[in-house]
């Protein structure tokens, strides 16, 4: 059943390289109102002078205190981790129909324990944790309605999990053998990536950075060991490229049994049959970010190596869409029953 009215939104943390590119994103979608875009600075400034590719006229940015919760229906925060969970504890039980899309970690991992171990932050909201689901498009169209709070996955994990959950659910690979090379541009460490890396020729070269404990670890951990029931091992190393978005994962696996690479792949046309933004590619194609910028594509492709028992799978998307953003907005029209690719094409 469509959407008979206008979801009123707000988006808190509206002004970092995720928060404009979910604006932009909404600003163009028929089903959305914006109420609110909240942010620590800028106060007062429209946000069509912050990114020109925003070209309606939007309410200007405002601190969260301004915000009428009552007014709402939907909030996407794109904060720093720790602070969205403190925002949905104080408005959760308060009002009861507002729904939360929260695209930082704060409820992407289900032991507590766990989420300090990585990110150093007691979880102030754990009684909440059970109210979430954490959500990668594809595989939670027909659980998504029953959460209020929904975690968006980080943009590493979206990328190496569409590529693998599937092929781990049917056991068609080796569960302890795998190896993730993955690099990404560096909008994907936010808007002060320069504080976080100062590595010589920033802009000029490739960077290996957190080999032994990225944070995305924990997350792709749980979700892969949910299909296995036991740990999935595999190596996990992350690289920033001098290019502002996009992602390509090179996972090498192991096939059982002598699956075939043209087997894996007809496994995955199968499965993301019904997925418009999961595109298969032809068997030992080349591939790269640069197919799938500026959308919500994940492009996938499956490629014979110089040994038999080793297949490398290729899996491209924009971090900042499909990684983040755009993901947000697929995970909305899911939850409201509207067309997926509603405000994406």
């Amino acid at each position: 059943m469509a959407l008979n009215y206008k979801l009123k939104i707000a988006v808190i943390g509206a002004t970092g390289y995720t928060g404009l590119d979910l604006v932009y994103i909404l600003s163009k979608h028929p089903k959305v109102k914006i109420e609110y875009l909240c942010a620590t600075k800028k106060i007062g400034q429209n946000v069509k002078t912050i990114d020109k590719r925003i070209k309606r006229n939007l309410p200007k940015i405002s601190s969260i205190k301004s915000v009428n919760w009552k007014l709402l229906d939907l909030v996407f925060l794109s904060l720093p981790n720790g602070e969205a969970q403190n925002i949905i504890k104080k408005t959760f039980r308060k009002y009861n129909n507002l729904k939360f899309i929260d695209l930082s970690a704060d409820f992407r991992i289900s032991n507590p324990v766990t989420y300090f171990r990585n990110y150093n932050i007691n979880h102030k909201a754990k009684k909440l944790i059970k109210h979430s689901i954490y959500s990668i498009s594809e595989f939670n169209k027909s659980k998504i309605s029953k959460y209020r709070i929904i975690s968006n996955p980080g943009c590493y994990p979206t990328s190496i999990q569409i590529a693998l959950k599937p092929l781990i659910s049917k056991n068609l690979i080796k569960c302890d053998e795998i190896i993730i090379d993955t690099k990404s541009g560096y909008s994907g460490a936010g808007k002060n990536f320069e504080k976080k890396f100062k590595h010589k020729n920033l802009y000029n070269s490739i960077y290996a950075y957190k080999i032994k404990e990225h944070r995305h670890v924990c997350e792709i951990q749980q979700e892969l060991s949910k299909l296995t029931k036991k740990k999935v091992k595999f190596t996990f190393t992350p690289h920033l490229i001098p290019t502002f978005r996009g992602i390509l994962s090179s996972i090498y696996v192991k096939p059982r049994n002598n699956v075939s690479a043209k087997k894996i792949r007809n496994v995955l046309l199968k499965f993301y049959k019904n997925s418009m933004f999961v595109k298969i590619s032809k068997l030992n194609s080349q591939i790269g970010s640069g197919d799938v910028l500026n959308t919500n594509y994940c492009n996938i492709s499956i490629c014979e190596t110089r040994f038999k028992n080793t297949i490398l799978i290729l899996s491209a998307i924009d971090n900042l869409v499909k990684g983040a953003s755009g993901q947000a907005v697929q995970n909305m029209n899911i939850l409201y029953k509207m067309p997926e690719n509603l405000g994406l094409k």
